[in-house]
């Protein structure tokens, strides 16, 4: 087995279609309403200001929900993927289904559900499974709020994305349309020389010399792509 300075870097991007058929819901409907909700309702510091109880019980309900599934096929392939290649997981997802699985090195470019953070100190931050409540507040008597990055927040890991994704020999993308910014650009980061593999049911790119598409979902496509990469390196 190749030592760690000598295997490929890997990079994997995921967003709501690796974790849809764990039973988690992408939140978006159709309609473009979350859960029935205007998403500035329920994922902005406007709402929040609004209607904070609102905006508890949103993220209280997607935080249940999540303790109740289990990571799927497509989550345990990846894990595969360590035994051959340098692997980190970017993940536009908040729920912790990667970890669970066993991947090892995983940014989460969009906060996690089973965190809670000061709203007096944002480096606060707490590992919390339970409801967030109104009167919950943090050691400086701040209340706290989901560790989820919000509409019109800055997000935090995407400088270190970025440095990750610079250093790719290969790039996975499952499960996203990449046309949320800033996560999107962070294809533009990549080596020219990098080999892209993008895993969807409707792919919305066009195969090209260094992209192959996998018009499948992530169950399905995942770990066929695995098998395939373990096998040729």
């Amino acid at each position: 087995m190749l030592n760690l300075t000598e295997r490929k870097k890997l990079v994997i991007l995921t967003g709501a279609g690796m974790s849809a058929e764990s039973g988690i819901k992408t939140f978006r409907d159709a309609d473009g309403l979350w859960e029935g909700h205007d998403v500035m309702q329920v994922a902005s510091p406007i709402g929040w200001k609004k209607n904070m109880e609102l905006v508890l019980d949103f993220y209280n309900q997607r935080r249940r929900q999540l303790l109740k599934v289990q990571p799927n096929a497509a989550h345990h392939s990846l894990v595969e993927l360590e035994k051959k290649f340098q692997v980190q997981l970017i993940t536009q997802n908040i729920d912790d289904l990667h970890e669970r699985a066993g991947s090892s090195n995983v940014i989460h470019l969009h906060g996690e559900l089973l965190k809670a953070r000061s709203t007096f100190d944002e480096d606060l931050v707490l590992d919390w499974k339970k409801d967030i409540n109104p009167g919950d507040f943090c050691e400086h008597n701040h209340q706290l709020r989901p560790h989820v990055v919000w509409f019109g927040e800055a997000v935090p890991m995407f400088q270190r994305a970025a440095e990750i994704i610079q250093t790719a020999d290969i790039v996975i993308i499952i499960g996203t349309s990449m046309q949320v910014y800033p996560a999107a650009s962070l294809v533009d980061f990549s080596p020219p020389l990098a080999q892209f593999y993008f895993i969807d049911p409707k792919p919305n790119i066009r195969e090209s010399k260094n992209l192959e598409i996998i018009s499948k979902t992530a169950v399905e496509g995942v770990p066929e792509l695995v098998e395939k990469l373990l096998n040729e390196n």
